[in-house]
């Protein structure tokens, strides 16, 4: 969020908690911390640790919105309970033209009649145009950005977007149900929220960092484009960083958040079809299992017995019969440089091809 919008916010949430003499603490619609005054009174679990951690937890999360907070049209009690940590309070709903954008929060020892509540009004309905124009802004840049990363030309010259390099691209594959609130990314982020695969273009400084926070929060995996200095040659950033996203969803190892700069190999793999990896996978599908391990670990470590077997925990003598017997069941000669690198491509399609949790 821009920072006068912040301090807009912060602003609000003061009036509020010294017009009613009350805890006040304002969250966006996913309960990510936006603002909070200074504590009035009783503090209970719940806000402290939203304070302290900038988020609720699911299950405070799940309670709260049990109470139909998302599509209330005006302030919902929810009484104390122990259990949670949960003294009572009053959530007021931030909602602009119908659209809940996040909620107000206020501890409540009973004093907090219909009638003090009516009389911050003024200041929730700016609240809430705040956070609507910001929600606003970000999607009109993601349209933007989706023109920027296009491979198209003239989409990319139309997208009228000057950023300031060097950036890369993130692609995030969404979690079932969820979708990235934008309006939550740091300043400089910029983000297109898409069903299943969200694009962002960040700083190149902030990339891995942004990559792991919005796929920890939103998504299941993550993928990131090598560096670009100049804004127009993002695309390519965004394409490599799909591939990565490929990588990081089939290549265990490279899980949950995979960049392009480390992807070695796979930099060749991810860029096949489903079919030519099957090809290159037939050199290697004789060998299943704990020899398609000891195999795979010794091409890995560039054919060092010593190193090999120290890796799998196991005696030279059981990797040099591990490796003689994969040499009868392909056919190849593990001393040949072209026969070795044939297996080792062909084992890496495979794990592409299997994907995580299959062996």
């Amino acid at each position: 969020m821009y920072d006068n919008e912040r301090v807009d916010l912060q602003e609000i949430v003061d009036d509020i908690a010294r017009i009613l003499d009350a805890s006040a603490t304002l969250e966006d619609r996913i309960f990510q911390l936006l603002a909070y005054a200074a504590q009035s009174g009783d503090i209970d679990t719940v806000r402290r640790e939203s304070i302290l951690r900038r988020r609720a937890s699911d299950e405070v999360r799940a309670y709260f919105e049990g109470y139909g907070i998302a599509s209330a049209p005006g302030p919902v009690r929810i009484p104390a309970d122990d259990r949670l940590g949960v003294l009572a309070r009053v959530c007021v709903p931030l909602r602009h033209r119908e659209v809940t954008y996040g909620y107000l929060w206020l501890l409540d020892s009973g004093a907090l009649s219909d009638r003090r509540l009516a009389g911050v009004s003024p200041l929730v309905d700016r609240a809430a145009a705040v956070l609507a124009q910001e929600a606003r802004s970000r999607q009109d840049l993601g349209v933007r950005l989706r023109d920027l990363l296009s491979a198209d030309p003239e989409a990319r010259a139309s997208a009228g977007l000057d950023i300031a390099g060097p950036v890369a691209a993130i692609a995030v594959q969404s979690a079932s149900g969820r979708v990235v609130p934008l309006w939550t990314l740091p300043r400089g982020v910029l983000a297109d929220a898409g069903d299943p695969v969200t694009a962002l273009l960040a700083p190149a400084a902030q990339a891995r960092a942004v990559a792991i926070r919005v796929q920890g929060m939103y998504g299941t995996a993550a993928g990131i484009g090598g560096v670009r200095d100049d804004h127009g040659e993002a695309w390519r950033s965004w394409r490599e960083a799909t591939l990565a996203l490929r990588a990081a969803q089939r290549v265990p190892r490279l899980a949950p958040v995979a960049a392009w700069a480390d992807l070695g190999v796979h930099r060749l793999l991810v860029r096949l079809s489903g079919a030519e990896l099957a090809d290159l996978a037939a050199e290697a599908g004789a060998l299943e299992g704990e020899l398609a391990h000891t195999v795979e670990t010794y091409l890995d470590r560039g054919g060092q017995a010593r190193e090999t077997a120290a890796r799998l925990g196991v005696h030279r003598q059981t990797l040099y019969y591990r490796l003689a017997k994969a040499e009868r069941v392909t056919g190849l000669d593990l001393a040949d440089g072209e026969s070795r690198l044939v297996l080792h491509l062909g084992l890496k399609a495979a794990e592409l091809l299997r994907g995580p949790g299959r062996s």
